[in-house]
């Protein structure tokens, strides 16, 4: 009868003699429409809702059953039927049901559509809106550079090998962005250094010195207003001078209290400074360099990070040749 009513509303119909055939059908047919009793043998009408509501959530599902019970209603409804008939029902009922249930599933695609172009539009909102800011960025590391050339590579590697400790210590996709970004942009404060000092040819005074080691002040200022969003690159700005047992700059940090990304910074910051040739003085060994940072750690450095900076050198992530480029 049920057959009958359907094709006559201009259904085309498929019949089950059972759950366990139904669910072989519903795998060639996806139906839009799924009529079920409730008591069937193999797979009752249960099951059946559990398995068609898990394998194909976009069909409407009314269960139909001469049994009048309201618990057995409300677990059918809690389950993922969109209606619950009970027998013997009327023919303008079943048709009535059926174009409720058929325009609440329409509703919830469209729904779900919109939701799914909206995402997607936002999301593509969002990706212009981070190339316009790196774009941003990119504009003050070149007017770093123009300063100095130096400071311009010198961030790219802190970039890279700052991830790769990170990496290696474990951090999530998001912060290992961060960290990237922080790295590039670290020295951004030696914008406002003086010139004559900034590429001196010689050993700073202590004057000198004490001007330099403003940058990470000046270039946490300048940032602040772009990097609201991103704290993580801030704090490495801020703090990639402070040393683990308190004796860095600018706030005498110590220990946990530094952020973890920024004691990343501050072992990749010195890596690359002392292994860099400057024009008053070639780089260090890199043998000498290693076993500065390992005499370092726990005082200058976190032994955490410094364990991670070795672990990610001998996995290669950390790539010293000249025209390496690390890849995550």
């Amino acid at each position: 009868m049920l057959v009958r009513l359907m094709q006559g509303e201009g259904f085309s119909c498929h019949e089950a003699p059972n759950g366990r055939v139904a669910l072989d059908l519903l795998e060639s047919v996806r139906p839009t429409l799924l009529l079920s009793d409730l008591h069937m043998p193999e797979l009752d009408g249960m099951g059946l809702l559990r398995e068609a509501r898990e394998r194909h959530p976009d069909t409407a599902i009314i269960m139909i059953t001469a049994v009048a019970d309201v618990a057995t209603a409300v677990s059918a409804l809690a389950v993922g039927a969109m209606d619950y008939l009970t027998k013997p029902f009327h023919l303008d009922e079943v048709r009535a049901r059926v174009r409720q249930a058929l325009e609440k599933r329409r509703l919830i695609l469209e729904n779900r559509g919109y939701q799914q172009s909206l995402e997607a539009r936002v999301a593509e909102q969002a990706h212009r809106l981070e190339a316009f800011f790196l774009a941003s960025i990119q504009s003050l590391a070149d007017a770093l550079e123009v300063k100095d050339t130096y400071t311009h590579g010198h961030s790219l590697r802190v970039s890279r090998y700052s991830v790769a400790i990170a990496q290696a210590i474990g951090m999530s996709p998001d912060a290992l962005r961060e960290i990237e970004i922080g790295g590039r942009v670290h020295d951004i404060g030696k914008i406002g250094v003086r010139e004559a000092v900034l590429n001196k040819p010689g050993p700073l005074t202590d004057v000198e010195y004490d001007h330099i080691m403003t940058h990470p002040i000046v270039g946490w200022r300048i940032l602040s207003p772009l990097l609201g969003d991103m704290p993580m690159a801030l704090n490495i700005v801020r703090w990639h001078h402070e040393k683990y047992d308190g004796s860095g700059i600018p706030d005498g940090m110590s220990g946990d209290a530094i952020p973890l990304e920024a004691r990343i910074a501050a072992v990749a910051d010195t890596f690359d400074a002392m292994t860099s040739v400057r024009p008053y003085r070639p780089g260090v060994p890199l043998r000498d360099t290693l076993a500065e940072l390992r005499r370092c750690s726990g005082t200058q450095f976190d032994p955490i990070c410094v364990a991670a900076f070795f672990e990610a050198l001998d996995s290669g992530a950390i790539d010293l040749s000249p025209t390496g480029a690390l890849a995550h």
